[in-house]
């Protein structure tokens, strides 16, 4: 049976700030290999600014969320304006005023390369099932909470997680691995715990498959289970290591999506632990914290995340996340309960 209303709106805010917390939290050590993390920083385990030199965080304020955040934000906002069916042109208007911002603060090489190359065929003239024809990389898992908010899970969440890559996405593996992050997202609000919730993803990345264009490359579906089994089973720093060695952290879905969901495993469900875990991990980890930390907060709920934490977390309004969680919440309740949405 589904969790009370509130309880649904609390753990959907908990999966916005939990992806603004891992999110973060990754923020000066994205792209970075383990070793130059270490030298760096030693471990990190709270909010570090990055390094003058670094690629493209140079200049944030430790704490400061970044495009994975402000994509999930922008995605909840049109989920919301689009009244029941997702507006692709809204959605793509939504873009290109965000990526001009986001230019304009002198940040473009924070786009992700799937959602850049996207963004210039639309510009170009395309339709936006060929512009995402090529997008394989994590950024359609990376935002896709507002999704699983909104949606219970069902087959009408996967395509409503299909319809959203459309634009940028419209590949078997990104649609796949939003699907599997959304769904444990949805089921989180329901009420499931982290677990509970991680076994429901991998069925979730199957019937997703078929969705877009296929491309070549691992099943998300097999790879999520082997992360899971390969976490259970790790027991050593080691161990741990050998693990995302393995997966890899780079922006493949089917490299970082995996990743995040044995972060969510090794953290035990825990929000700041798994932010901990991703941020040290080398490689893309603001989106596998942002990941780990959405599933793990819509599957706990706010009084499990870091109070302290929160309030030193910069570009994220957590009232204006309240509203949105709470908005998509009623949508979701509202159509479960035969009134649309």
């Amino acid at each position: 049976m589904p969790a009370s209303v509130s309880v649904m709106k609390d753990r959907a805010l908990a999966a916005l700030v939990g992806g603004a917390l891992g999110d973060a939290m990754g923020m000066p050590t994205q792209l970075l290999p383990p070793g130059q993390i270490s030298a760096r920083f030693g471990r990190v385990e709270t909010f570090v600014a990055p390094s003058d030199d670094h690629p493209v965080s140079r200049g944030l304020e430790a704490g400061t969320v970044t495009d994975d955040t402000e994509q999930t934000l922008l995605l909840g906002m049109v989920l919301l304006q689009s009244e029941g069916k997702f507006d692709h042109h809204r959605w793509i208007d939504a873009l290109v005023a965000w990526e001009n911002d986001i230019r304009a603060r002198g940040g473009y090489d924070l786009l992700g390369p799937s959602t850049k190359r996207a963004i210039e065929a639309i510009r170009s003239g395309l339709s936006p099932e060929e512009a995402g024809r090529y997008g394989d990389t994590n950024g359609a898992a990376m935002r896709i909470a507002p999704a699983g908010i909104m949606v219970p899970p069902s087959a009408r969440l996967i395509h409503t997680v299909a319809e959203t890559c459309r634009a940028t996405h419209n590949t078997s593996i990104a649609i796949a691995a939003a699907a599997a992050v959304a769904t444990v997202v949805s089921h989180g609000v329901d009420g499931l715990s982290w677990r509970e919730a991680a076994s429901k993803a991998i069925d979730a990345a199957t019937a997703a498959e078929t969705e877009g264009a296929w491309v070549a490359g691992a099943r998300l579906s097999s790879r999520i289970a082997w992360a899971l089994d390969m976490a259970d089973r790790a027991g050593t720093a080691a161990d741990i290591r050998s693990l995302f060695d393995l997966l890899g952290t780079s922006v493949a879905s089917q490299e970082s999506v995996p990743a995040a969901f044995a972060t969510l495993a090794l953290a035990d469900g825990d929000v700041w632990t798994a932010a901990q875990l991703a941020a040290n991990l080398g490689g893309d980890t603001d989106t596998i914290g942002a990941i780990a930390g959405t599933m793990a907060g819509a599957c706990s709920g706010m009084a499990h995340l870091p109070r302290e934490k929160i309030a030193r977390l910069k570009g994220f309004d957590i009232e204006a996340a309240r509203d949105m969680a709470e908005k998509l919440v009623d949508i979701r309740v509202a159509a479960e309960n035969g009134g649309g949405g």
